[in-house]
């Protein structure tokens, strides 16, 4: 139960999200399918939580004058330089990003690109959640491969 408790707690963070909650859950001694089922749910609900929280504040600081200016020329100057790389590969691109397990590349982050380049919510849902399942998947083989050696070791 503590396995899972941690794979939950530690995948909803954004220092670590799978990349820390599933190592931590089978170290502790989950069992392999539960903690990344337990680890993926609590990540993919991230996402939602994500551009909620984004809107939010995004929309209480767009009232202040300096934020609306400063943001406004970001997102313009970044929009133009980056949009037109993406093109019709923007979701391909989102899901490599996340899927590809780095630091950085996590749910939190794949939903603020999506936030700020303003995708579509659904397919943005639909496509972080399969990169967070494919970057458990690869954190699990990963880990068990670690903990594996380190039993050998000792």
């Amino acid at each position: 139960m503590n396995a899972l408790f941690w794979a939950f707690i530690l995948s909803l963070s954004p220092f670590g999200e799978l990349r820390l909650s599933i190592p931590v859950g089978l170290a502790t001694g989950g069992n392999v399918f539960i903690v990344f089922l337990f680890a993926v749910i609590g990540n993919i609900l991230v996402i939602p939580l994500a551009l909620f929280f984004l809107d939010f504040i995004h929309e209480h600081l767009y009232k202040i004058s300096i934020y609306r200016r400063l943001f406004n020329h970001y997102l313009n100057k970044v929009r133009k330089k980056i949009e037109p790389k993406l093109g019709e590969w923007k979701y391909l691109v989102l899901l490599l990003f996340i899927a590809i397990p780095l630091p950085g590349t996590g749910a939190y982050s794949s939903s603020l690109a999506a936030w700020f380049f303003e995708f579509d919510r659904k397919k943005s849902f639909l496509v972080i959640s399969l990169g967070v399942l494919i970057a458990g998947f690869i954190v699990t083989v990963i880990s068990l491969g670690l903990l594996n050696g380190i039993n050998y070791l000792f």
